[in-house]
């Protein structure tokens, strides 16, 4: 099993950034996927990015695309996620998420290919 911690949420002018960090428990980190979806209020939780196991594919939502970037240290079990050029509209609870389903073959995207979640971390961005 995996457990995940979220750090580094907070409140942000619009164009600002903010660098999140998730860090993982347990010595099987390298084994999964990672992700970051989010969820604002009234809305459902949403992709944000994912990262392969080895770090060497990326994929990001259209709405973020060119403006975050996500990455991961295996040795130390963190995946992060920088945010630059932020906007109102991204402020939500930000949450990591770790799944095998796509290692099989399965979708980066919904969050049913992800097994294990992190508590979140708000990111408000004020106008």
């Amino acid at each position: 099993q995996v457990q995940l911690v979220e750090s580094g949420g907070g409140l942000v002018q619009a164009g600002g950034s903010l660098r999140l960090s998730c860090a993982a428990s347990g010595r099987t980190f390298s084994s999964y996927v990672m992700g970051w979806f989010r969820q604002a209020p009234g809305k459902e939780r949403e992709f944000v990015a994912a990262i392969s196991r080895s770090g060497a594919g990326t994929y990001y939502a259209d709405s973020v695309k060119g403006r975050f970037t996500i990455s991961r240290d295996n040795a130390k079990n963190t995946v992060t996620l920088q945010m630059n050029t932020l906007k109102p509209e991204d402020t939500a609870v930000y949450y990591c998420g770790g799944g095998l389903t796509p290692v099989y073959g399965g979708s980066y995207y919904p969050t049913s290919s992800y097994d294990y979640w992190g508590q979140g971390t708000q990111v408000t961005v004020s106008s």
